[in-house]
C-alpha cells in the first residue's frame, strides 16, 4: 500500500528542492527526518513538513510506521512570477521567481519470511497466567524471613 501527498505552489526553485527530495529517496522514514533536520536548506524545512504529512496520512490509512520508506519524490515546476529589474542605457532584464510543486510518495517495506515467521510465534506462545508469579513470590518472602 502506497500514501502520496504534494504541496503546490511553493516559493522555492524545483531544481534547488529536488536536490534535497533526491537526498531522501528510499530511506525509511526515521533516517529521512534525521537527514532533514541537520540539512541546512530552505527546501527541507518544506520537505519535513511534507513528510509529518505523508506519515500522519498513512498512519491514517492503518499502515504500519515502523516500515513506511521514502518510494517516491517529485518536484515540478509550477507558475513562474515574471519582473523586471531595470538596467542601463534604457535596457530590462527578466527575473524569473519560480515556484514548485512537491510530491511525495510513502510506501511499506514487506515483511520477510523470518519476520512473519518471528511475528507467528510471538503470537501464538502462551501468556503468563494471572496469578502465576505470586507463589514465587511469596516463597522468596518467606525464605528472606529465616
Amino acid at each position: 500500500m502506497k500514501t502520496k501527498v504534494s504541496v503546490k505552489y511553493l516559493r522555492i526553485s524545483p531544481r534547488k528542492a529536488r536536490l534535497v527530495l533526491n537526498a531522501i529517496k528510499g530511506k525509511s522514514v526515521n533516517d529521512a527526518f534525521d537527514h532533514l533536520r541537520f540539512l541546512n536548506k530552505k527546501a527541507a524545512r518544506f520537505t519535513e513538513r511534507l513528510l509529518k504529512s505523508a506519515v500522519a496520512s498513512a498512519v491514517g490509512k492503518k499502515m504500519d510506521e515502523q516500515r513506511l520508506y521514502v518510494d517516491e519524490v517529485r518536484s515540478d515546476g509550477g507558475p513562474i512570477f515574471k519582473r523586471i529589474m531595470t538596467r542601463s542605457m534604457g535596457r530590462a532584464d527578466r527575473i524569473n521567481k519560480r515556484t514548485a510543486h512537491l510530491t511525495l510518495v510513502l510506501g511499506e517495506k514487506e515483511l520477510t519470511k523470518k519476520e512473519i515467521r518471528e511475528q507467528s510465534i510471538a503470537a501464538t506462545e502462551e501468556k503468563p497466567k494471572k496469578g502465576m508469579f505470586k507463589k514465587k513470590n511469596k516463597e522468596t518472602k518467606e525464605a528472606a524471613k529465616k
